[in-house]
């Protein structure tokens, strides 16, 4: 096996993993390329020079840049993956500022803290994509703090990962 299919073998059983059976094949097809941290692990993974994705160098998971994000939001079917946020906190988060709580007004009950999430309106829109600070029920339960920790939105480019 060639190291190109053995490294997309790798990123597609970590986005079955994260975000269900199929994602990967969805997300990474044949001709991805990737990008490789100084100790030689896969660290971005591009397609046509835009990345889709990061692995996490400290739990291995994916961080998925709102193209990435676009890729396989059709796929995870409504509320899989997802915080809901009003139409007034829509705007903002789409520029990449911070989902708050108090602007959650539903979501996917799996979802748990540092998890790798979409950010969307009330029909569905893809705004953002970031990691969220508490879970499902904190988010629910909680008027203030962060809910999500955007880490793009659909009208920014992509900010680097800090993780």
């Amino acid at each position: 096996m060639s190291q190109q299919l053995s490294h997309l073998k790798r990123v597609r059983t970590i986005a079955d993993y994260q975000f269900g059976r199929g994602a990967g094949d969805i997300l990474f097809p044949d001709n991805v390329e990737f990008k490789f941290s100084t100790t030689k692990r896969i660290r971005q993974i591009l397609l046509d020079n835009e990345r889709i994705a990061t692995v996490r160098a400290n739990d291995g998971m994916l961080t998925l840049s709102i193209k990435g994000a676009g890729k396989i939001h059709g796929f995870i079917k409504y509320p899989g993956q997802r915080v809901v946020v009003n139409s007034d906190a829509a705007p903002f988060v789409a520029k990449g500022k911070t989902a708050f709580s108090r602007h959650v007004v539903s979501i996917d009950p799996q979802i748990r803290a540092g998890q790798e999430v979409f950010v969307v309106d009330e029909n569905d829109r893809l705004l953002a994509t970031g990691k969220t600070v508490l879970c499902a029920l904190e988010m629910q339960a909680f008027k203030k703090g962060t809910a999500v920790e955007v880490r793009s939105g659909i009208e920014t480019k992509d900010k680097p990962d800090s993780d």
